[in-house]
């Protein structure tokens, strides 16, 4: 149900490993599903530095605005700028081109925490 390759929040973001200490995080499709239609989103800025649990992104559809939070510490590297004219996309590829930032963390292996696939599997469904 939930791709096996991230790491999950209890606050549903997921966060997928990249080079080094490079990690790109998203909502999950559970998020994007219960916020509905995606019609913006607030990008962080890159050369932010954020703490885990920081809220550093929003995003808004036709029933609410969610906050997006840091799974961890450190810096923005990246932001997905596609999500200015096509935030939608996080509703039709939530694990792929909806992703949300990149981040460069400041303690490697800080992901390893949070939850795989089927713990978050059991958060949701409960």
């Amino acid at each position: 149900m939930f791709p096996d390759d991230l790491r999950y929040t209890s606050k549903h973001e997921w966060v997928r490993q990249g080079a080094g200490n490079s990690v790109r995080v998203g909502i999950t499709d559970y998020a994007a599903e219960a916020l509905g239609d995606v019609v913006y989103v607030s990008l962080p800025q890159v050369g932010e530095e954020v703490a885990a649990d920081d809220a550093c992104a929003e995003v808004e559809s036709t029933k609410s605005v969610s906050d997006v939070y840091s799974p961890a510490s450190g810096v923005v590297t990246a932001v997905n700028e596609l999500l200015n004219t096509a935030p939608e996309t996080i509703n039709s590829d939530p694990y792929g081109d909806g992703w949300i930032f990149e981040l460069e963390l400041s303690e490697a292996g800080e992901v390893e925490d949070l939850l795989d696939a089927d713990a978050y599997s059991e958060l949701v469904s409960s």
